[in-house]
């Protein structure tokens, strides 16, 4: 492929992601309410949800700052540049030169710290429940998330995002020991990051229970739609991630791929996500919401696997 369609193609990628993610959204709420014996929405619901918050009015908090007005903005931002590197449909992003992994984290912390600014801006005491408690899930999770990373980077071979897929493409499964704790450990983190059963409801409105529902709790209208997509895309980002590295079967191994193995790669990644989003879904309905001390021992869990993936590779 010349220069002009990898750009092209990676653009397109993109494009398809920010999409795509209200519609994997509607998929697992979906999956969720048929496994609770519910018919749901429809799986389109979510994009009706984003239409009717962008043309409502907003309501500030008189207390609120800039920084809560800004926030959404730089929330979005951020996580679709951070797509911009991630590849998720076919093996390279539109700016794969900078793709590095530690980017795409950093991207999205900023994302969340820009969240927790806005939750203690308007001085309400939900949103300083939910920041102190994203706080502490945070602080827990980073180590896990790094180790897991180091795990993915010495299995196969540096950091750069392009690299990496590429790599687990060409082994097509990868069955190193190393990458199955290093997949638990994801898993986890992932649960973790999205907010998902059991560390959060994002269903919930439960003052005793949420923690990212209470840190934009005094958002409406155009910012919480914002707020909402950037979820999603995050969501799509971060269980792309999870079947390109470690379920990488089907995956083309290079830019040099035709066009039409590449069409195939990205219907074969869109299933791959899917399927795991149902998977998510279902052991929603069978787990409840653990209690806030109890969460240290997942993310003890997820530590101790990314460590038993770093001790496997060197034996």
């Amino acid at each position: 492929m010349t220069a002009l369609e990898v750009a092209v193609t990676g653009i397109l990628q993109a494009v398809g992601l920010f999409a795509l993610a209200p519609l994997l959204t509607g998929v697992m709420r979906k999956i969720k309410a048929r496994t609770q014996k519910r018919i749901g929405a429809s799986v389109v619901q979510p994009y009706y949800d984003l239409l009717k918050l962008l043309r409502k009015d907003e309501i500030v908090s008189e207390h609120a700052s800039w920084v809560f007005r800004w926030a959404p903005w730089v929330v979005v931002s951020s996580t679709m540049a951070a797509a911009l590197f991630v590849p998720v449909f076919v093996p390279f992003s539109p700016f794969s030169a900078g793709g590095d992994v530690l980017v795409v984290l950093g991207l999205l912390a900023l994302a969340r710290f820009f969240v927790m600014l806005a939750g203690i801006d308007t001085a309400s005491a939900f949103g300083g429940i939910g920041v102190s408690r994203e706080m502490m899930l945070s602080s827990l999770a980073e180590p896990g998330l790094f180790l897991t990373v180091f795990v993915v980077s010495l299995t196969l071979g540096g950091t750069n995002l392009t690299s990496l897929v590429g790599a687990a493409a060409r082994l097509g499964v990868v069955v190193a020991p190393s990458m199955f704790f290093g997949l638990i450990a994801f898993f986890i983190i992932t649960l973790a990051e999205t907010g998902r059963l059991p560390f959060d409801n994002p269903a919930t409105h439960l003052e005793l229970t949420m923690v990212h529902e209470a840190m934009v709790l005094e958002y409406s209208g155009r910012g919480l739609a914002l707020i909402q997509w950037s979820q999603s895309i995050k969501q799509l980002l971060l269980l792309g991630l999870m079947v390109d590295l470690f379920l990488p079967l089907g995956m083309p191994s290079s830019v040099d791929a035709g066009l039409w193995l590449l069409g195939l790669g990205a219907a074969v990644a869109v299933v791959k996500v899917i399927l795991v989003a149902m998977v998510i879904a279902y052991l929603e309905t069978r787990v409840a919401k653990w209690r806030l001390f109890r969460l240290p021992d997942l993310f003890s869990m997820a530590i101790a696997s990314a460590m038993v993936g770093m001790v496997l590779f060197y034996l």
